[in-house]
């Protein structure tokens, strides 16, 4: 399916220079006007408020370009004068998007599928040996870093690090260590002690759903329960309660299961939603 942006804008010279550096990408611009707001976000994954042409005052393109996140489509701010003309909150709600000019147009429009995936903070961007200490340092495609103190698992015996794999779905991180020891980091368990996903706390899970969703995988897999609790450590009665929806995991549950089973949690939590 083409990704879309709307952009909210009367002036067709916004119009066509967004037009332009949008094509170039395989996405496709969608022109409402800034009085039909509520119209605007529907199945957009980014929204481009003309701040200048607009007519807005201060507050009500704070409103807009609020509504706009708070929707779940990635606000851009575009304006004629220079950036700093705006206020700072908006710079934030829109994480740093706001373009003034050709150039800026078309950096923004390159990084628009990228920076609209809300998953991306559950895939690995890089995974290296931190340059101070042997700590492992890792970041996320949304920008995130963080530095993970070895042993970083059971399988760590804390010899060097030859090589650090990342594999294609980019959930997962292999560590190769010298010793001939391999452990793994797993994305979606960096994220589970925060109890977020896609930028929410508490998401609504469908237990039974989700239950019948990892045994599937499972089986798919070749496993019985008993090898999958062999593998995770979780008791196999408990691997049934969630299998047959009576307990929705955690994050870092989710993750060990996952991982066992040899799939990522956004493939298993994707195919959930699907």
């Amino acid at each position: 399916m083409t990704p879309s942006v709307t952009l909210l804008t009367e002036r067709e010279h916004v119009v066509q220079q967004w037009r332009q550096a949008l094509t170039k990408h395989d996405i496709e611009p969608k022109v409402v006007a800034p009085s039909d707001l509520a119209n605007a976000v529907d199945g957009q994954v980014a929204i481009v408020v003309d701040v200048d042409g607009a007519g807005l005052d201060a507050d009500e393109l704070l409103s807009t370009i609020a509504f706009v996140r708070a929707s779940g489509a990635l606000p851009i701010a575009h304006i004629d004068r220079d950036r700093d003309a705006l206020e700072d909150i908006i710079t934030e709600l829109c994480h740093g998007l706001v373009t003034s000019g050709d150039r800026d147009v078309a950096q923004v429009a390159a990084a628009i599928t990228r920076r609209a995936d809300r998953l991306r903070h559950l895939r690995f961007e890089f995974v290296t040996v931190s340059p101070c200490g042997d700590d492992v340092l890792a970041v996320m495609g949304n920008g995130d870093a963080s530095l993970h103190r070895r042993p970083l698992d059971a399988s760590d015996d804390g010899s060097d690090i030859a090589s650090i794999t990342i594999d294609p779905s980019a959930a997962r991180a292999t560590l190769h260590l010298k010793s001939g020891a391999v452990c793994q980091l797993v994305a979606a368990s960096m994220v589970a002690d925060s109890g977020m996903i896609n930028g929410q706390d508490d998401i609504a899970i469908d237990g039974e759903k989700l239950g019948a969703r990892l045994r599937e995988l499972r089986l798919a897999a070749g496993l019985t329960q008993a090898e999958l609790a062999r593998r995770t450590g979780i008791h196999r009665p408990n691997i049934a309660r969630v299998e047959a929806g009576r307990h929705t995991p955690s994050l870092e549950t989710l993750a060990r299961i996952a991982n066992a089973i040899g799939v990522s949690t956004t493939h298993v939590l994707i195919s959930r939603r699907s």
